[in-house]
């Protein structure tokens, strides 16, 4: 160990408990009693995995080092919080950074009569800090992506429902922009739940679609494709007259697959070939 890291240790093991306090105070204390209370807990988790990193001989300049796993850890788990509290990246680096004025001004007081070593151990000190923000920062960002792919699979399951219409009839309302993944989470929920009720006939409604171009067309296809492939028929509603002329001037062959203009015209085609028919009862008055 140098002996700038053992300065640093021994400051740590000290006053571990004024140094949180100080660090605390310098990040603004929190916005209320139990905003503080977690970030001392968050300064003093971190403070005790860095002096088990330093005491294993760590070097504050090597924070991929097998001795500060616990240290990032704190850090991974310190991110997550904070994301999930929706406080930025930003403010969350400068929840670490607050940890250096304490600590300088600890270590300037405690080797004021060895300013070499004081600034040689502010220095060690700082290079510390300044990785251990920078680590925050990326793994701010690494859990922020988690969540929004999260999110993102959240909102296509369920802005593509599959929904039963009638005994043997399913139907799939499209909303918004079809792409390769969509299509794909499309092809497997709607196949899968063929399998779980027998469906013979698939409605695919692409009423919300905004446009229909060939890449949206050959997913349409190729979606068809794997529902005949299962025993199934499938029929295609919500084909405005701005896509129909979209699709004759792309040259698109829909050619074998049924269409209709509305859902209730599409479900009135599937009755017919299951062999439903729906009668009124009584005139309206």
């Amino acid at each position: 160990m140098t002996q700038e890291n053992g300065a640093l240790l021994a400051l740590l093991d000290k006053s571990q408990d004024d140094i949180v306090t100080g660090w605390v105070q310098e990040a603004g204390g929190g916005t209320s009693d139990g905003a503080a209370r977690a970030m001392h807990a968050e300064a003093t988790d971190l403070i005790r995995a860095v002096r088990a990193a330093l005491k294993q001989g760590g070097s504050a300049e090597r924070l991929d080092a097998p001795e500060w796993a616990s240290a990032r850890e704190t850090l991974e788990a310190l991110s997550r919080s904070r994301v999930a509290q929706g406080q930025s990246a930003g403010q969350t680096s400068a929840f670490i950074l607050a940890f250096k004025r304490p600590l300088f001004w600890m270590l300037q007081t405690e080797h004021a009569d060895d300013p070499k070593l004081a600034m040689s151990s502010m220095w060690a000190a700082s290079v510390l800090v300044d990785q251990l923000a920078q680590r925050t920062v990326a793994a701010y960002q690494r859990t922020r992506e988690d969540v929004i792919r999260r999110q993102q699979q959240e909102l296509l399951e369920l802005s593509t429902p599959v929904i039963k219409l009638w005994e043997g009839v399913l139907a799939v309302p499209m909303i918004g922009t079809l792409d390769s993944a969509r299509t794909q989470l499309v092809m497997e929920t709607l196949l899968q739940r063929i399998v779980d009720t027998g469906a013979q006939l698939a409605i695919i409604d692409i009423t919300g679609v905004p446009t229909v171009d060939t890449l949206v067309a050959q997913h349409l296809l190729k979606t068809v494709s794997a529902i005949r492939l299962m025993g199934a028929e499938c029929i295609i509603s919500g084909i405005r007259p701005q896509i129909a002329q979209t699709i004759v001037h792309l040259g698109i062959d829909l050619q074998g697959i049924a269409s209709k203009s509305s859902l209730a015209d599409a479900l009135a085609l599937a009755l017919q070939q299951t062999g439903f028919r729906i009668t009124r009862t009584e005139a309206a008055a």
